[in-house]
């Protein structure tokens, strides 16, 4: 049964019913809960209907990827359109270039540009293209931060107090079991916000590292920015070592309208773009300066990194990217930020009026609870202890069970359906929340 047909099995059945095909019942980790993850009937806008005829609003949009939440009704009309011409093609398209052409009008730092078809292949793309650009094998990353699913992207995003290593040394910890130790040993793990730590770890391997990435406010790391002179630090590094600054925009370009790195006064080599830039599509980018983009160049014989995908560019990926992002406009990008700081200085108050331990961070159009009474500054005073790890889920239940979808740090991304009613209704059963939790204490 389809998302756009009335189902008539339950999310258990459904869930039932999976399990006998997909490992886990799912194709993706995220979605499971217990008992069982919820089958979605139908969405549009900010809100989210499930077989049940439960209707959440929907603070997750689909881990960020959904800027004008669901169903928007410019996409949908320009993609139907689309629809009838074709869906991809062993040709090149118009709108590929125009869409191109528009991403690059929204930031001085893109110079060129490539789409893929996800987050995870932009950062796999950009670290390929950084160590054909500078003939070195090494990445350096921060620790704990996501940057998809590729072997060297992924190092140490889940490491934990069992295995992460001393601060002034953190291990290279795989994600995935059978990770070869060569990948490993190829990731130098650097902390964050960290200048003095970070810098003793890049120049024990200066002459090895291909590049730096950074995601600017990585989300796993707590939904923190990155100090300017921390920031300032890794750039001035990267400059005088001939590594690259690469940054994981994947997330944060939509705090901006040109980006993250609007707020620095540096520019990266290369940028990861995706999620919010395919308009409800799968889709990444790769962009950055010309000289470095050029390895990817061939025209002029066989190029240092030669690249191509089945499905990258394809016409109903642009078409909905274009039309979503031209709606994105400066104005709609500080509509959205100031609704979300209504919300970070709604559920402050309410932390302050419960009395209990609990902070807000996030910078734009996203921002995540933590229950702790100080805002981390790495990924190691970003983990949860067992008890914070408790109110967490208790938390997440409570406002699933209140009418809301959050990521599962709980942290939510905004779209621009959401007007006032609705941050003003999260902030409420928040506080709730919070309130609840008082009591078992």
């Amino acid at each position: 049964m389809s998302t756009g047909s009335k189902s008539r099995a339950s999310s258990a059945e459904l869930f039932e019913r999976a399990q006998k095909t997909l490992p886990g019942g799912v194709s993706r980790n995220t979605l499971l809960r217990k008992p069982h993850p919820s089958y979605v009937a139908h969405a549009a806008g900010c809100r989210v209907t499930d077989v049940e005829g439960v209707e959440r609003i929907d603070f997750a949009n689909n881990m960020a990827s959904l800027i004008h939440g669901h169903a928007y009704p410019p996409v949908v009309e320009a993609v139907t359109e689309q629809l009838k011409h074709g869906t991809a093609f062993t040709l090149a398209t118009e709108v590929e270039v125009e869409f191109a052409e528009y991403l690059c009008s929204r930031s001085e730092d893109f110079e060129r540009l490539r789409f893929v078809n996800s987050g995870t292949e932009a950062v796999m793309g950009m670290i390929k293209a950084s160590r054909a650009h500078t003939g070195r094998p090494m990445i350096a990353k921060v620790e704990g931060a996501y940057h998809g699913l590729y072997d060297f992207a992924e190092v140490s995003q889940t490491a934990n107090p069992s295995n992460w290593g001393h601060a002034d040394r953190p291990a290279s910890v795989p994600v995935a079991h059978g990770t070869p130790a060569t990948v490993l040993d190829s990731v130098i793990i650097i902390p964050f916000n960290d200048i003095e730590r970070a810098i003793r770890r890049l120049d024990a391997n200066a002459d090895q590292i291909a590049c730096v990435i950074l995601d600017p406010m990585p989300h796993r790391v707590g939904l923190v920015p990155a100090a300017d002179d921390y920031m300032h630090a890794l750039h001035d590094w990267t400059r005088a070592n001939g590594a690259l600054l690469v940054f994981d925009e994947v997330i944060t370009f939509r705090t901006e309208y040109g980006g993250f790195q609007e707020r620095f006064h540096i520019s990266p080599d290369l940028s990861a773009l995706g999620k919010m830039i395919g308009g409800g599509f799968p889709v990444g980018a790769i962009t950055g300066r010309a000289e470095v983009m050029e390895v990817m160049n061939p025209l002029q014989g066989t190029p240092l990194f030669p690249h191509s995908g089945t499905f990258s560019a394809n016409p109903v990926t642009m078409t909905a990217g274009l039309t979503a992002m031209r709606d994105f406009d400066p104005d709609a990008v500080l509509r959205l930020n100031r609704l979300a700081l209504r919300g970070v200085e709604g559920i402050r108050a309410a932390i302050d009026a419960a009395g209990v331990a609990g902070c807000v961070t996030g910078l734009g159009s996203m921002f995540r609870v933590h229950f702790k009474a100080q805002p981390p500054s790495n990924h190691r005073e970003a983990f949860n202890s067992p008890d914070e790890a408790r109110r967490l889920q208790f938390m997440l239940d409570h406002l699933f069970d209140a009418g809301f979808l959050m990521i599962n740090t709980c942290t939510a991304m905004l779209s621009t359906a959401m007007g006032e009613e609705e941050i003003d209704a999260l902030v409420a059963a928040v506080a709730d929340g919070f309130e609840k939790l008082k009591a078992l204490d």
